[in-house]
């Protein structure tokens, strides 16, 4: 069982390169955002297999954490991209 789970860490290293890839060279900035939730989930799952590796329940709030931000960035540069702008800002005052 160990030796299937660092096969299955050393393949998601290896589709993390490719994302990384496809995150810098992306044909279009939503091709980035994509590249870019691909590579959180992949994170996501490489530390839970890890944390199975290792028998330890440690890690299991890093990945919520790690979800939490990971869906946050994806709306904020969902939104950059569709509006331009994040947070709108008043500047009438």
């Amino acid at each position: 069982m160990t030796t299937f789970i660092i096969a299955v860490i050393v393949i998601i290293c290896l589709t993390m390169i490719a994302v990384i890839y496809r995150m810098v060279k992306g044909p279009s900035a939503s091709d980035r955002v994509v590249a870019l939730d691909s590579l959180g989930v992949s994170l996501i799952s490489l530390i839970g297999l890890f944390s199975i590796l290792v028998e330890t329940s440690f890690f299991l709030e890093i990945i919520l954490l790690l979800a939490i931000l990971s869906f946050i960035g994806t709306m904020a540069f969902s939104k950059f991209i569709e509006k331009g702008d994040i947070i709108k800002r008043d500047n009438s005052r």
